[in-house]
C-alpha cells in the first residue's frame, strides 16, 4: 500500500470525483500552488496509484440496452488454463469485467449487450466455448442502485 499524508489522499478524493478538474483548481482545493500540486500528481501515476482517467460513459444511451452477470465455472483450475481463459476474456468487448473468484464459481464477468438476442449470440458462440468452460450461469440486471468508480477515500 502506497504511503500516503493527507494531502495526496485529497488530491485523490479530488480527482476521482473529477478527473477533467485543471491543476489550477485541484491545487487550491488542496491548499497547494500548482508547480508542487501537479509533482505530486505526477508522482502518484508514476507510483501507479492512479492508473488513469476516463469517461464515465452510459451504456445504454450507446446501445448497450442490457447488463449480465455470468458467473463461469472451468473444468481445470490449473494455472495455465486459469490465464488461458482470462486472455479470452480480454479479447471479448462485451466483457467489461472479469474477476477471478475463491469458492464454487471460477469467476464472475460483467458484459453488456445491445439486446437479449444479441447477449444469447454472445453467450453461445463466444462464452460458452471459450477455453475449459464447464458451466455459466447468466443473471440479467433490472435495474442498478448504485455504481462508483474508485475507492473510497478518507481524510
Amino acid at each position: 500500500m502506497a504511503n500516503l499524508d493527507r494531502i495526496d489522499r485529497r488530491l485523490l478524493c479530488e480527482l476521482q470525483d473529477d478527473g477533467r478538474i485543471t491543476n489550477v483548481e485541484l491545487a487550491q482545493r488542496v491548499g497547494l500552488t500548482a508547480p508542487p500540486c501537479l509533482r505530486r500528481v505526477r508522482a502518484l501515476e508514476e507510483d501507479g496509484v492512479i492508473r488513469g482517467y476516463h469517461a464515465d460513459l452510459d451504456a445504454s444511451k450507446l446501445g448497450y440496452a442490457i447488463t449480465v452477470f455470468a458467473l463461469v465455472s472451468l473444468k481445470s483450475q490449473a494455472e495455465d488454463a486459469l490465464r488461458q481463459f482470462e486472455d479470452h476474456m480480454k479479447g471479448l468487448a462485451e466483457v467489461r469485467e472479469c474477476h477471478m473468484l475463491n469458492g464454487e464459481i471460477d469467476f464472475i464477468l460483467k458484459i453488456v449487450s445491445r439486446d437479449l438476442q444479441s447477449f444469447q449470440e454472445f453467450l453461445t458462440s463466444k462464452l460458452t466455448p471459450a477455453p475449459n468452460v464447464a458451466s455459466v450461469k447468466t443473471s440479467l440486471t433490472i435495474r442498478t442502485a448504485k455504481q462508483m468508480p474508485g475507492v473510497p477515500l478518507e481524510d
